[in-house]
């Protein structure tokens, strides 16, 4: 079975660093771009299995890209996770994404969010 595939976009290299090194412990092939137009250049040829999003990046903003998912059809199956530091910001953004994070995010919390996304486990319930 192909490894799903986790698409990071995250401006914070020790941030993306961290995310992207979590999705690889939960068992998946990550791809991790670090602003907004690397993002969409990516979504435009790719379908990834979940998606973590920052909302604050340089040149498209996260709420853009959010929004470009929600209304491609080929996105139906991706699971999308928004990053954040403010929490109440993000409360908008509730019928784009499956879940909000608000940043700093404990790797075990993470991990434990990763693994139980991944499609594998489905299987072993």
């Amino acid at each position: 079975m192909e490894k799903p595939t986790a698409l990071i976009i995250e401006d914070d290299q020790m941030l993306a660093t961290f995310f992207a090194t979590t999705f690889e412990d939960a068992g998946y092939m990550v791809m991790a771009v670090h602003d907004g137009e690397r993002a969409m250049s990516y979504l435009s040829e790719s379908v990834p299995t979940i998606i973590l999003c920052d909302l604050q990046l340089p040149d498209v903003s996260g709420e853009l890209i959010l929004s470009y998912i929600r209304n491609q059809t080929k996105f139906a199956d991706t699971r999308v996770l928004a990053a954040s530091v403010e929490g109440t910001r993000v409360n908008y953004l509730q019928n784009q994404v499956d879940l909000v994070l608000t940043k700093p995010v404990s790797y075990k919390q993470l991990l434990t969010l990763a693994e139980r996304l991944h499609p594998s486990f489905e299987s072993k319930m």
